[in-house]
């Protein structure tokens, strides 16, 4: 199985430090954050991994390179700016997938979730979406589950938590080449083609200067316990 990391986006919210640097590549407790989710994709076993590039593109494989550090070979799809937002992005990289499932991780979220924990097939799904409590930032969630399965109509709703497998199929019928990727799943829950589960393990979408703080404090913390320094 192949991966792609979302990673195009500008992070306004994370000004001033995403004027300088793409979000991904911001770093928390002394490494890019786009550096935890290679290490975690190399230990599942991942050889190949796709990363778009958007705002200040350049930077990504200047600083990844192809990948080899993480026993993994990046290729890269170059959106330019503005980039093609997270449908579009994944759109433009299907090629590098054929028609087998990937594994799909935006770039600036942070999870404890095992990844080993994924189902290895989708069968005749579009999708299979990690979800998670919601946390302040988005109180009414996303998506409601139900049985396994997903739809924006089903309550309680619960958040995506921007992790999940996809297939080409979901975007049998994209005609345009910028959009959101929230329509795209929803029409396809609509049809009974997106599947999913609730993990409880603890996650963070590094969207704000006060999530990166709290996000910084965990690790330390953790790194503390770990080495007792």
């Amino acid at each position: 199985m192949k991966a792609m990391i979302l990673a195009a986006g500008r992070g306004e919210r994370l000004r001033p430090l995403t004027d300088s640097t793409p979000k991904p590549l911001i770093e928390v407790a002394g490494k890019p954050l786009i550096h935890y989710h290679l290490e975690k994709l190399q230990q599942l076993g991942i050889k190949e991994v796709v990363i778009n590039q958007g705002w200040l593109a350049e930077q990504l494989p200047t600083q990844l390179g192809d990948g080899r550090q993480w026993g993994l070979k990046i290729h890269y799809s170059f959106e330019g700016w503005p980039c093609l937002d997270t449908g579009g992005g994944i759109y433009k990289a299907l090629p590098h997938f054929g028609y087998a499932p990937f594994l799909l991780i935006n770039g600036d979220v942070w999870s404890e979730y095992d990844l080993q924990q994924l189902p290895n097939d989708l069968g005749d799904k579009a999708a299979y979406l990690i979800l998670v409590d919601n946390p302040p930032h988005n109180p009414k969630g996303d998506f409601g589950l139900d049985k396994g399965k997903l739809s924006p109509g089903f309550a309680p709703r619960l958040t995506y938590s921007g992790m999940g497998l996809y297939h080409a199929r979901l975007f049998e019928h994209i005609d345009t080449t910028r959009f959101s990727l929230a329509p795209v799943l929803q029409a396809a829950m609509q049809q009974g083609l997106v599947s999913g589960e609730h993990s409880r393990a603890y996650w963070q979408d590094v969207g704000t200067l006060e999530r990166l703080q709290a996000l910084e404090t965990r690790l330390q913390a953790l790194e503390t316990r770990l080495h007792g320094n």
